[in-house]
């Protein structure tokens, strides 16, 4: 009645278990105790004549443990008074077993709905902007103010929230404890490929235009002899991707060129270059392809070690999330698959360049995705976004792409020169980290990025719903463990043994004139001690010899047609024969 379920629901369940334990309990004692009280008559009863100390014995085991225990000591076990006396010395463990039957444990069971976003078609709302009458694209600013952080440094960091960290989207859940199945999002996904077999080492009389000293103006770049590893090194125009000016003394001279981004698309009119990709030309409309070389240090680059070189792309994609969870503050989940629009046709730009000097750019296409149909979404959702969110989404990449970091020798800083797709915005700045220098692990840190990217679209609120997931909370359960009844229950059954027992004893005797007195003190009133006896104990007691000592020194034994029999005493008693000449000799019968 009270197993697996919850203690709300019947509160007073487990006081109404504690009163039957002690009813389990005082109904075993009770029949025990009388039993011991019977035995103790057969005891004295026996062919053999026991110690007076024995009658206390028996009184005092069939009231308690420590006359039990003295009862087991003064048998040796050899009695079926024992047994009882052990039942009785046995009962003091009954409540703690009956105690650990039943145990309040705690279950996690529903208690109500957790929420947690998910984007199908991410439609950011924007303002529109003009110059001079035409729509510029603009910067998604929740995307920039995460990008930088990668761009720049190592990226977000969790932020302390209770027991664990704030989740990095909107999670509703009211328990703490929630859990949400598998879903389907949109979001960003990347992947990268060494691509050091691209470079090759060289020394070239050819333009500079990676030292952060440079102005807005590209005529103004000037021309020495470098030295390094070159991205197309044959043809007109190579790109340094890692080296140094070399000095009339044929030493380095100036700057070093530490690392180098390189976008496989020019900016702003979007021309491929090298077919706008190297090992990536499958997918289609990527937001980024580009090559990223990165050296360790200026020694490096003067010892004319190879830098290393990949080739990374990001594009929308859609995750499939599962094992979603927030427990005590910190929300987790698994992506277990994706999905990347793979069948490219080509490059979806198209420019446009007009009298003032100005360029539009425009994507053809919106962004579309079109997953295999799974058992948890259907093929026909409208995954993707449109060409003006796709285009706003590419600008915050052509912040750091492309982009170099120099240093002028190796006691200074080196410096990150970003921001150079529009040159009259080129930004200088020196980094406490910069994540693209070597041994940094450069794909790692995408994949940071565009986790922290898909946090950002999922937690756009016009683009984003909901899905509802199980809130659990902790409730106290009863359980009984059966195992601890096997105590009671050996309990018992020695009790009914040591029950029957006695009373097939006692029909034994009962023919010979013991009755069933069990703890009753008439016999001791009915048969009392001889006058000789009683005033051999008195004088016993009257030298200051104690009780104890009275009672060993004295043997009895009862004769129920007869009266008690003491040890050297001639017994008179009102049952024997009237006639005289009837008289037992004295000493032992």
């Amino acid at each position: 009645m009270l197993k697996d379920r919850p203690l709300g629901k019947w509160p007073p369940g487990l006081f109404i278990v504690t009163v039957l334990s002690k009813v389990a309990s005082a109904a075993l004692i009770l029949p025990i105790s009388e039993a011991i009280g019977q035995l103790k008559w057969s005891w004295f009863y026996g062919r053999a004549s026991k110690d007076a100390f024995d009658f206390e014995i028996f009184d005092k085991a069939s009231r308690g443990a420590w006359g039990s225990i003295l009862l087991l000591c003064r048998t040796k076990g050899r009695s079926l008074a024992a047994l009882g006396a052990l039942l009785t010395v046995l009962l003091l463990a009954i409540d703690t077993f009956f105690q650990q039957v039943t145990d309040l444990a705690t279950r996690w069971t529903l208690g109500g709905i957790g929420y947690a976003p998910r984007v199908v078609r991410y439609e950011r709302h924007y303002v529109k902007e003009f110059i001079n009458g035409d729509e510029s694209a603009q910067v998604d600013p929740d995307l920039v103010r995460v990008a930088d952080a990668f761009f720049t440094s190592n990226g977000t960091q969790p932020v302390p929230l209770g027991n664990g960290t704030r989740p990095e989207i909107p999670v509703s859940c009211p328990t703490g404890n929630c859990t949400w199945p598998t879903l389907d999002t949109l979001g960003l996904c990347s992947a990268c490929t060494d691509a050091s077999q691209l470079v090759t080492y060289d020394c070239l009389h050819t333009r500079i235009d990676w030292t952060s000293a440079l102005n807005t103006s590209i005529s103004s770049y000037p021309n020495a002899t470098v030295c390094g590893y070159f991205l197309n090194a044959t043809s007109n125009e190579p790109v340094l991707m890692s080296g140094y000016i070399l000095g009339p003394d044929g030493r380095p001279n100036g700057e070093t060129l530490l690392m180098r981004t390189v976008p496989l698309i020019t900016n702003p009119t979007r021309d491929a270059l090298w077919g706008g990709s190297i090992n990536y030309k499958d997918v289609r409309t990527p937001i980024l392809d580009a090559l990223i070389s990165s050296s360790t240090d200026i020694s490096q680059v003067h010892a004319d070690v190879a830098p290393t070189v990949h080739e990374c792309v990001v594009g929308w994609c859609v995750k499939t999330v599962e094992s979603a969870s927030y427990w005590e503050g910190t929300y987790s989940e698994d992506i277990t698959r994706t999905f990347v629009n793979r069948t490219s046709t080509g490059s979806a730009w198209s420019t446009f360049d007009y009298d003032d000097g100005t360029t539009e750019f425009m994507l053809s296409e919106n962004v579309t995705l079109s997953p295999p149909p799974t058992d948890i979404d259907n093929s026909s959702l409208p995954w993707g976004l449109s060409d003006t969110t796709m285009i706003n989404t590419v600008v915050v990449f052509d912040r750091m792409f492309p982009a170099f970091t120099t240093a002028a020798n190796d006691s200074t800083r080196p410096l990150l020169r970003w921001r150079l797709g529009h040159p009259s915005q080129a930004r200088t700045k020196m980094l406490d980290m910069n994540p693209w220098l070597a041994p940094n692990n450069i794909t790692k840190h995408f994949e940071r990025l565009t986790t922290a990217l898909t946090n950002v679209v999922r937690s756009d609120t016009a683009s984003s719903a909901s899905i509802a997931g199980s809130a659990f909370v902790n409730e106290t359960y009863i359980e009984v463990r059966w195992a601890w009844l096997s105590f009671p229950l050996i309990m018992l059954c020695m009790s009914i043994v040591f029950l029957v027992a006695t009373i097939v004893k006692t029909s034994k005797e009962a023919a010979d004139g013991v009755g069933t007195w069990k703890t009753s003190a008439m016999p001791t009133l009915m048969y009392s001690l001889p006058p000789g006896a009683q005033q051999t104990l008195t004088g016993f007691a009257a030298r200051g010899d104690s009780e104890k000592g009275m009672k060993e020194k004295v043997k009895i034994r009862l004769m129920p047609k007869q009266g008690w029999r003491v040890s050297g005493h001639v017994c008179v008693s009102p049952t024997m024969l009237s006639d005289s000449r009837v008289r037992p000799p004295p000493g032992w019968v």
